[in-house]
């Protein structure tokens, strides 16, 4: 499974991306999740707890990232955690790893497509539905060009989205509406209870997610061993200052109560701000953030597709490497379809939900794989794995019960499914 060399085989990727192109990726993900889809979902479990629940988001988001970045620099392959929780564990770890993502993923893509509808649409919800779709469709033709084109799309979009960003959070606090007695005191950041703060962190861990995906492209990337590690908790830090920064914005300026309740948080927060003449800015930042978020995440979910179906977990279609792009084609348009029917029938506070569930199991067992792991692949101390792997089962217990439920049936669904198939084999 290891090796970092250039040279690939007719059915391999390409290693073509360096440390700063895994960074921009991860960000892309990460950033267009988190700052414009999440904040609101978060306000409503917590009210200004959010913060809080944004700070144990981060801290477990830390355990999953140095877990997942000690793994990928000894299995540089694509498939991420499905991949680790095979060679460590057992092929049915790795089934209900890869599956996790998979579906979790999906549903990811389906929140996006529907943020950037959200944004850069505000009209009749089935002309959004349209537009989500469009976007769906035009970002999967973009990587089906090939992931060098997807990480320098995702470096243009990644820069429009912190120049927004910074835009928004000057305007903020110049505005001069902001203030921290919109917060209501230290007592308001524990009002929503442990539950809510906990299931907070449950949907923003949704935003933290974009990591991964530096992981899943870890056969595209040059010298594994010595780049995932130094893209991955990178990405992660930048991140989670981005996220700390806009977010105390927000609640100063907006108050916890508005957020909750607006389907576009950041700009009803300029609104609250009296900077309402920024909020086409922030449209477009939005509409651009969740584009780089779809995009990323659809070349994610498309290589732990291909890693699972050369497993033959999936169909086998699923496996074919395109002889001139050298990226998994079947694997991405089959997300792609998925993507687009649940953008026509899906809520987006239920697929985030959703997500969160599939992705906190995903690296529960991606730390319980590192901790397996000898001390000659260590980069990280063992506590860390436990403490990953505890703080994703709690946010998954603690997440809203229609997506506890929704995602049990899922993955019975699923291993259901593998066993049957496997019996038929035998």
């Amino acid at each position: 499974m290891s090796g970092s060399g250039n040279a690939a085989g007719p059915d391999r990727l390409a290693r073509r991306l360096g440390v700063g192109d895994a960074v921009v990726i991860g960000l892309g993900s990460m950033i267009g999740a988190g700052v414009f889809a999440a904040f609101g979902p978060a306000a409503a479990a917590a009210g200004a707890g959010l913060i809080v629940g944004l700070v144990v988001a981060a801290v477990i988001a830390y355990c999953n990232a140095t877990a997942s970045a000690q793994l990928a620099a000894a299995y540089p392959t694509s498939g991420g955690t499905y991949v680790y929780g095979r060679e460590r564990l057992g092929h049915w770890w790795g089934f209900v790893a890869g599956w996790g993502f998979v579906v979790g993923k999906t549903a990811s893509c389906a929140a996006m497509a529907l943020t950037f509808a959200a944004y850069a649409v505000p009209g009749p919800w089935w002309v959004q539905r349209i537009v989500a779709v469009l976007g769906v469709l035009g970002l999967t033709t973009l990587n089906y060009r090939g992931v060098t084109r997807t990480a320098q799309a995702t470096r243009v979009l990644v820069a429009c989205s912190l120049t927004t960003l910074t835009v928004l959070v000057a305007g903020i606090w110049l505005g001069g509406h902001a203030s921290p007695d919109r917060v209501g005191g230290w007592d308001a950041l524990t009002a929503g209870g442990a539950y809510g703060i906990l299931q907070a962190a449950g949907l923003l861990f949704f935003a933290f997610a974009g990591y991964a995906r530096v992981a899943t492209l870890g056969e595209e990337v040059r010298d594994p061993a010595r780049t995932i590690p130094r893209a991955i908790p990178l990405a992660l830090a930048i991140t989670v200052v981005i996220y700390v920064v806009v977010g105390l914005s927000a609640l100063f300026a907006a108050g916890p109560e508005l957020l909750a309740r607006a389907a576009a948080p950041l700009v009803a927060t300029v609104q609250a701000a009296g900077v309402g003449g920024l909020a086409p800015l922030v449209r477009i930042g939005g509409a651009l953030a969740s584009l780089g978020a779809l995009l990323a995440l659809i070349a994610g979910v498309g290589r732990t597709t291909l890693a699972m179906a050369r497993n033959h977990d999936l169909p086998g279609w699923l496996a074919a490497v395109h002889p001139r792009y050298r990226i998994p084609h079947h694997a991405e348009l089959a997300v792609a379809a998925v993507v687009c029917v649940l953008v026509l029938a899906a809520d987006l506070r239920g697929v985030i939900g959703f997500s969160s569930f599939g992705v906190l199991v995903y690296y529960a067992i991606a730390n319980a794989s590192a901790f397996t792991q000898p001390a000659d692949q260590r980069r990280w101390p063992r506590a860390l794995n436990v403490l990953g792997l505890l703080g994703c089962v709690v946010l998954v217990a603690a997440l809203p019960w229609t997506s506890v439920v929704a995602g049990v049936v899922m993955f019975g669904l699923g291993l259901a499914g593998r066993a049957v198939v496997l019996r038929r084999r035998a």
